[in-house]
């Protein structure tokens, strides 16, 4: 059996992104030379790892076994890497960080360039996914913090708030809806919608919701980012659903905001790790500075900013 890490890395990604392609762009290999890489592996042990099917790939029992390993073996080797960083010049430690749509749109940017900039010896990998991805990606050893909305269920992880993240509904300022004080979902999915990319996490996470109301979002177009979402919004293109933080940060606020009178909008982002103090330093490090920045963030906050969605 000869695997590098480099193997362990692909076939790691190819799993977390369902796709030999997809997963050699992450490794920066070819697609030849990541199929090679693969290959090179199932014939190193005569079992196949992988299942290939139209919608990409899954793991084999084989395959599950050996990405279990090769979690725990990359994790060491990269607090190997840390722990030796101190004596070799320009070693770099990496922190895997997963995150909702809001968490790395509207709370994130500034904290991780700071916290980088601090932290010349470490490199952060943030990923994109929906919260119920990043939990089961924790549990599986797969990162080593996340961020997710408090509605999904993190049993087995550890847990801390990091910041309040109400979702509103955004209106034009003459649609028919945009003097109500609040607004049931179900009434909302009548109309036509703006909406995000689909595979963010937050179109996702909205997509369950009108499940849930028996319906299906009728979005006309979608944009890459709240800012796209809101410019359209305001010039009538339809209704959109986004994080209170985004609507507060808008130069412009041609629209209305009204409540959504839903449980599920009324969420708080949490900090989640399989086990805090067992995190390698590097990590807590990352973790103590999202820390501070929420504590940083309740000192600055005017108190009158604390009474809830508000039309605007």
């Amino acid at each position: 059996m000869h695997f590098d890490l480099t193997d362990l890395r692909l076939y790691l990604h190819i799993l977390d992104t369902g796709n030999i392609t997809a997963g050699a762009v992450r490794s920066h290999l070819s697609l030849a030379a990541a199929s090679a890489r693969i290959r090179a592996m199932e014939a190193s042990l005569g079992t196949e790892f992988l299942e290939r099917n139209r919608r990409g790939v899954t793991a084999t029992p084989a395959g599950k076994a050996l990405a279990r390993h090769a979690r725990l073996l990359l994790q060491q080797a990269e607090r190997m890497q840390q722990d030796l960083a101190d004596y070799a010049q320009g070693v770099k430690g990496q922190v895997r960080l997963l995150c909702n749509t809001t968490a790395i749109t509207e709370y994130l940017p500034e904290v991780l360039a700071d916290f980088l900039r601090k932290h010349p010896n470490l490199d952060i990998d943030l990923q994109e996914l929906p919260s119920a991805r990043i939990t089961h990606a924790l549990r599986e050893g797969a990162a080593d913090l996340g961020i997710v909305s408090d509605a999904v269920d993190t049993n087995g992880l550890q847990t801390q708030p990091f910041r309040d993240d109400p979702l509103v509904l955004i209106l034009p300022l003459d649609h028919p809806l945009s003097d109500a004080v609040g607004v049931n979902f179900s009434d909302a999915l009548r109309h036509d919608f703006v909406g995000l990319s689909a595979d963010s996490a937050l179109a996702i996470y909205l997509e369950e919701q009108a499940l849930h109301n028996g319906a299906r979002m009728q979005v006309r177009i979608r944009a890459d980012g709240f800012d796209g979402v809101m410019r359209m919004v305001a010039r009538g293109a339809g209704l959109a659903i986004v994080p209170l933080a985004a609507v507060e940060r808008a130069a412009s606020r041609s629209f209305n905001s009204v409540t959504l009178n839903e449980p599920w909008a009324r969420r708080t982002l949490m900090l989640c790790a399989r086990n805090f103090a067992a995190l390698p330093g590097y990590a807590q490090s990352l973790l103590q500075a999202l820390i501070d920045a929420r504590v940083s963030e309740q000192i600055d906050v005017d108190p009158r900013q604390l009474s809830g969605n508000r039309a605007l």
